[in-house]
């Protein structure tokens, strides 16, 4: 079983919601933890909350859709801590639209955090992780990442490359027998904001407008998932026994992988495409 006490933990998005719930499971076993967000106030929230329970936390700062972000991140942290031990690449963004109509500056701005900013997380991380002869990088997918929604055709393709991506370094790392370990996290209906906060930093949204608010059918029926889904805090002690007894497929809501079973059957048996 993996030791935690005195280890460094940096979790992107961990100024609120899954990235919060992770923190607070970090801090439990005693780790030092980084909050990489984009939110200042949830930064400083955040880290508040954490230190008054007595333990030594930062925050950063981080897009981490942009790769001079992510360096600056790494820089920050071994600034404070001399270390990083895990590494978390859970900031996200969706939008449920309509892969005909979504916007091409709405695809790219979906993959960029979701994908990219793990594939940044890896590239940087990585070899600083190596470096202690132990540790492990987590990245959030979605169950989305294994069965594609309908009208959730960008935030998908990111969560299905992230799910590729972490199964390619777990291969890799076990491959090459590193001490350092890999896996993802497929959580389902979540009770946290990020389907306003989506909204929220929009790309094409300006800072002056209203506060945004959720519109649609499809728009409402996730927001209302989100609010009766799984605590955070549930997700983060999910995400730290699964890093603790080396498992990689992380999943708050198992009985859902019925229906990436079905879809595999499906492929196998006459080659149609299951309902998501």
């Amino acid at each position: 079983m993996r030791e935690f006490k005195n280890k460094i933990a940096v979790i992107t998005g961990g100024g609120s919601g899954i990235g919060l719930g992770m923190a607070n499971a970090f801090a439990a076993r005693g780790m030092k933890v980084v909050i990489a967000d984009v939110n200042e106030q949830t930064i400083d929230k955040a880290v508040s909350h954490l230190q008054t329970t007595g333990i030594e936390a930062i925050g950063v700062h981080c897009d981490v859709s942009k790769l001079a972000d992510v360096e600056h991140l790494a820089e920050a942290t071994l600034n404070a801590f001399g270390a990083v031990h895990i590494l978390c690449n859970n900031a996200g963004v969706g939008l449920p639209t309509s892969s005909r109509s979504i916007k091409l500056e709405d695809w790219k701005w979906i993959i960029d955090v979701d994908l990219w900013g793990p594939i940044y997380g890896v590239k940087v991380f990585a070899p600083l992780i190596e470096a202690q002869e132990e540790g492990h990088i987590s990245a959030t997918a979605s169950m989305a990442g294994l069965i594609s929604a309908n009208k959730m055709g960008a935030y998908s393709v990111a969560k299905h490359g992230v799910v590729a991506l972490m199964c390619a370094l777990e291969r890799e790392l076990r491959s090459k027998q590193s001490p350092v370990t890999a896996s993802v996290l497929c959580p389902g209906p979540i009770n946290t904001n990020i389907s306003l906060n989506s909204l929220a930093y929009r790309p094409e949204r300006a800072p002056t407008r209203s506060p945004p608010k959720i519109s649609g059918a499809k728009g409402a029926s996730i927001q209302a998932a989100l609010e009766d889904g799984m605590p955070p805090d549930e997700v983060g002690e999910l995400v730290a026994n699964a890093i603790e007894n080396d498992k990689f497929w992380i999943l708050t809501h198992p009985w859902w992988a019925k229906g990436v079973q079905r879809q595999l059957d499906a492929l196998k048996d006459d080659q149609s495409l299951t309902k998501a």
